[in-house]
């Protein structure tokens, strides 16, 4: 059997609704659309079963919602759940979804917030109807091209460091203090990467994939795709043609602090520099002829390790108390990790392979170093990373960064500790090898 892609598309946009939220409520509810969202993806069909990557414009898509998006695409695509990687774009004024965290506030604060449980089931049934139809309309891949770019001006890691290491400032993505946005950029992986299908000549769906925040100004209750979907907007308007889809790399410690004082000038400034990279990317590209027998697919489930004085009864009964005084849906989101944890359902990491391409399709907010890290292991190939995929761990540092401190540090929803590293350097170690 040849290889054969299908493009889906879906809108995810909000309806304007005081109770939906937006940033797993630490950002006012929808009251204006700047621009629409989207879930956009790919069915790949190949001798094997079909494979479903699936990015969406919302902040964050955790536990039990990542399950039920997984679940509902690959009955569409006629595959398993673990052969479909549901990636969010992570843009700060958008939906985040966590439905078992949702369900725990309703106990106390009444049913309203389920309205967020029912909006995304509307969109994943739409992303489903979606993606049938389009599998009408797959296509031949006879070639990929791969390419990268160097984008400035745009990535700079958060975590500002004294000279013994610690951490005694965070440059969030919108960061107003001029001290520190002098400060160097810092490690970061400064190039966006771009895999293409091809049927001979005619380009059909271009992938991109650069490791930030994406985030510009924020926290208005404005829904936008952001300097990312701004990015993939200037590319469809140029290549009207092709398909795109963009992905969120490894950039849980990396955002554009450096270049953003947080005025909303800079969302097209930061929008443009990525679409060139993009651009770039792409006409540099090298093309490559791919057949059936070039393509590969692996999987993992992991159960990350934690904090050990989360887990016992006593803890969770205080968090549970956390939530129903202070009605937070931050404990909550805690609480429903770490039943998932004990429960013993772990997260799903992926590669996909096609020729001389791997493709990383990993958990939560992870910091660059294991982007970085990945593509050390495959020197002269080329490896994407797509993070931001279950989004129940959050933050998952360095070893090295738990003794830093910070933000992304500090003991957040998945409650990480330094072993994680280890763990996840191996499931990548075995994910990329042959």
């Amino acid at each position: 059997m040849s290889l054969k892609v299908a493009y889906f598309q879906a809108d995810a946009t909000p309806p304007i609704d005081n109770d939906i939220m937006l940033c797993f409520g630490g950002v006012p509810s929808t009251i204006r659309i700047a621009d629409p969202l989207s879930a956009r993806g790919i069915v790949i069909f190949s001798d094997e079963l079909p494979v479903v990557l699936c990015a969406v414009d919302w902040v964050g898509i955790a536990n039990k919602s990542h399950d039920e998006w997984r679940k509902v695409l690959a009955i569409a695509a006629g595959t398993s759940p673990e052969r479909v990687s549901v990636h969010s774009l992570h843009q700060h004024d958008t939906p985040s979804m966590d439905r078992t965290a949702f369900e725990t506030i309703a106990k106390k604060s009444g049913n309203k917030i389920l309205k967020n449980i029912d909006f995304e089931d509307r969109v994943i049934k739409s992303t489903a109807n979606a993606l049938k139809l389009a599998l009408e309309n797959a296509e031949e891949i006879s070639h990929i091209s791969v390419g990268k770019a160097r984008v400035d001006k745009f990535a700079s890691n958060r975590r500002i460091q004294d000279p013994d290491g610690k951490v005694i400032f965070t440059r969030f993505t919108a960061c107003s203090n001029e001290i520190f946005r002098h400060h160097s950029e810092g490690i970061i992986d400064p190039f966006v990467r771009s895999v293409c299908f091809y049927n001979q000549e005619k380009p059909l769906i271009s992938m991109t994939y650069y490791a930030t925040h994406p985030q510009s100004f924020y926290r208005k209750g404005t829904v936008s795709a952001d300097t990312v979907g701004l990015a993939r907007y200037l590319r469809e308007a140029v290549e009207p043609e092709t398909k795109h889809i963009h992905f969120c790399g490894a950039g849980g410690n990396i955002g554009a602090g450096k270049y953003n004082d947080g005025s909303p000038e800079n969302r097209f400034k930061l929008a443009e520099r990525l679409a060139r990279g993009m651009r770039e990317a792409w006409e540099t590209s090298v093309k490559i002829p791919v057949i059936a027998a070039d393509f590969s697919w692996k999987s993992l489930n992991l159960t990350l390790p934690i904090d050990n004085k989360y887990l016992g009864k006593e803890a969770e009964l205080k968090i549970q108390h956390e939530i129903f005084e202070n009605n937070s849906l931050g404990e909550a989101r805690r609480l429903s990790y770490l039943r998932r944890h004990k429960s013993g359902k772990g997260v799903d990491l992926s590669c996909m392979r096609i020729g001389p391409v791997s493709m990383l399709h990993m958990p939560g907010e992870l910091f660059v170093e294991y982007q970085l890290a990945a593509q050390a292991m495959l020197p002269g190939e080329m490896v994407c990373m797509a993070a931001y995929g279950d989004y129940g761990p959050s933050y998952i540092g360095t070893a090295e960064a738990y003794g830093q401190g910070g933000y992304e540090a500090s003991a957040n929803i998945g409650c990480p500790v330094p072993e994680v590293e280890t763990v996840l350097m191996e499931a990548m170690q075995e994910l990329l090898s042959r």
